[in-house]
């Protein structure tokens, strides 16, 4: 396990947190093996903490036509163009237990472009890549060509909802100096 600092800012112990934000951590190390950083990290403002995660799991966890696998593969492509360390790790990781793929996630971190991955998944990370640089740029043609290849209105809102969070989450890990867990690295790729 690496002995590098987690963050630039202080990290409170599980103990001397919140309840709530307490029974949530020990919740997520029992399901994983282990306490993800990025929950250790953000417990140093409460407030904040139970804000990001409220956001991150109505993004994540909805049911909808985008897959759970979609969903990371958009986090992975758009935290990678942010050169977001951590975020490319760890969503990387869920990214090839999720699609069951372990080639997946390095291919979409590097060049979604020349991914294993569907037209109309290419089409997704374009317009979250698109969101996620050139927001500015974003007209109806972009709707249009998505809606050509199966979106919804939901769909769209769902794609850029997920690449506008994590470019603010890409931000905060990067100042933070948030590190990846060691035990990320591996995950999904037997």
């Amino acid at each position: 396990m690496s002995q590098h600092p987690i963050s630039q800012f202080p990290v409170p112990s599980i103990a001397d947190l919140p309840p709530d934000i307490a029974e949530r951590i020990q919740a997520v190390q029992e399901k994983s093996g282990f306490v993800p950083n990025v929950f250790l990290v953000l417990a140093h403002r409460p407030d904040e903490f139970r804000a990001f995660f409220a956001y991150h799991d109505a993004l994540m966890d909805k049911p909808g036509n985008l897959t759970k696998a979609e969903r990371e593969m958009i986090v992975v492509t758009t935290s990678a163009a942010n050169q977001c360390q951590y975020c490319v790790v760890a969503h990387g990781a869920i990214l090839r237990i999720r699609a069951k793929a372990p080639l997946l996630a390095d291919q979409v971190a590097v060049n979604y472009r020349k991914a294993d991955i569907t037209p109309r998944q290419r089409i997704m990370l374009d317009f979250a890549m698109k969101v996620s640089q050139q927001a500015h740029a974003v007209e109806n043609s972009d709707f249009a060509t998505l809606k050509q290849h199966g979106f919804t209105d939901d769909d769209i809102w769902d794609i850029a909802a997920i690449s506008a969070f994590f470019g603010m989450s890409n931000r905060m890990a990067n100042v933070t100096g948030m590190r990846p867990n060691d035990e990320f690295y591996m995950l999904g790729r037997d």
